[in-house]
């Protein structure tokens, strides 16, 4: 973890990681409701073995300094509490927006993030001209904002099963955005998480190589 001055003067935790051969591209990881967990530090050690310097900024280190749940009742709780009452939206983009800045710096840079981050994902892909490419997990905000057009390409995962977020709601956003490619999976929310209430390893798999490959085409 490293420290990092955000957009309003704050600092803010980073989990910063380097790739260990050639840099393909910087990705900003965007966290679930939870924190920085163990899972969210896999997945950005994940993404630096396949080439990637990765931030994945701590949300909500000015409300809960080092804020890290497990997904059970308590910390599902807790994390809603912060990510839907306590710490604003808008700066969860900003903060995003942030360690993209950085990163740019050193090629091009790529996001990816999940629930919560899935829906911050989809607004820095609109509100910011700094991404190559992003990839969106099951962000329960995305199909409400797809009024906002993505300033780069981007796709979505959404479950066919996932209750908090309606197939209908996916639809209307794929109506709205034509030029987004939206993928549905035989799985839940959270089927990426591996918590085994929620986890799918067919459809993380699959979400996982064509996020990869998404980020190929798109120049990383």
């Amino acid at each position: 973890m490293i420290a990092m001055t955000m957009s309003d003067g704050r600092p803010v935790g980073v989990y910063h990681v380097t790739p260990a051969g050639a840099r393909k591209g910087g990705l900003v990881v965007i966290q679930e409701i939870f924190g920085i967990t163990g899972h969210i530090k896999d997945v950005c050690d994940f993404y630096s073995s396949a080439g990637y310097e990765v931030m994945a900024p701590a949300l909500f280190d000015r409300e809960a300094p080092g804020f890290c749940v497990e997904g059970d009742a308590e910390g599902m709780k807790k994390g809603v509490e912060l990510a839907y009452g306590k710490h604003p939206f808008d700066l969860s983009v900003a903060d995003a927006m942030s360690c993209a800045h950085a990163l740019k710096r050193h090629g091009p840079v790529f996001a990816v993030g999940y629930c919560y981050g899935g829906s911050v994902t989809w607004a820095l892909a609109c509100r910011s001209d700094e991404l190559a490419a992003a990839s969106s997990y099951y962000g329960k905000l995305a199909p409400d904002m797809a009024g906002e057009k993505p300033q780069c390409p981007t796709i979505c995962h959404f479950g066919r099963t996932d209750a908090s977020i309606p197939l209908d709601a996916v639809e209307r956003m794929r109506k709205k955005r034509p030029e987004t490619t939206i993928y549905l999976y035989d799985a839940g929310h959270g089927f990426n998480s591996p918590r085994p209430t929620h986890h799918n390893a067919e459809a993380a798999a699959l979400a996982r190589v064509r996020t990869l490959d998404f980020f190929r085409a798109n120049g990383g």
